[in-house]
């Protein structure tokens, strides 16, 4: 089944630098042809929305999840002001993905470390300098230690974004489910609950592995 999923092309002299100041990763680095995992983050540092930068040429094009589209571009126009860029849309029809993803109900819920962003640095530099929550980021991996980490469950029903991991009793919340892909499902989960029997609506859940990303 293919979906209709709107890509962001970021075209202009000064589409780079513009975008090495917004995005968590490092623009810089990335080659003519290559794709870079980034997050785009608001001033306290939690995730707008999570998404691959690839390099054509002089332009960059952003993909990530499709009903955040609108909310991507205005806030990224707003912040453009004089720089020399275009924006315009690039219209495709992809296969679901099968990564984690934050979508419009999950955005701005979740840090980079939450999501292992900072693990080997795949989707966050801590040298490149200034971005939108950057203090924030740079504080918890400097001074403070990750709490959660997104791990890869399964299950054998439906779950919804948003929806709680407790423990057996109900009692507490333990972890948040981030998205549902066909055969599993991706949540924010503390470290200290990993080894224990989890559950979503007393419905027992699978924990697999701690998720990561491909390059």
């Amino acid at each position: 089944m293919k979906i209709h999923n709107p890509k962001l092309k970021v075209s202009g002299k000064d589409a780079q630098s513009f975008l090495q100041g917004q995005l968590s990763n490092d623009i810089n680095k990335i080659a003519d042809g290559q794709w870079q995992l980034n997050a785009y983050c608001q001033h306290q540092g939690r995730i707008i929305a999570l998404m691959w930068v690839g390099k054509q040429g002089d332009d960059f094009v952003l993909d990530f999840s499709a009903d955040l589209y609108d909310t991507v571009k205005n806030r990224l126009t707003m912040f453009a002001l004089n720089a020399q860029i275009a924006f315009s849309e690039i219209d495709t029809q992809v296969t679901p993905t099968e990564d984690a993803q934050v979508t419009l109900a999950t955005s701005e819920k979740f840090i980079p470390q939450d999501l292992n962003l900072d693990i080997d640095e795949v989707g966050v530099s801590f040298t490149k300098g200034c971005y939108p929550g950057q203090e924030v980021v740079a504080r918890v991996h400097y001074l403070g230690k990750p709490k959660k980490r997104l791990y890869r469950f399964e299950c054998d029903f439906e779950v919804l974004p948003l929806d709680k991991i407790t423990l057996k009793d109900e009692t507490k919340n333990v972890g948040t489910v981030l998205n549902q892909v066909k055969y599993c499902f991706f949540a924010i989960l503390k470290i200290t609950e990993e080894e224990q029997a989890l559950f979503i609506n007393n419905k027992p859940i699978k924990l697999l592995e701690l998720a990561d990303f491909p390059d």
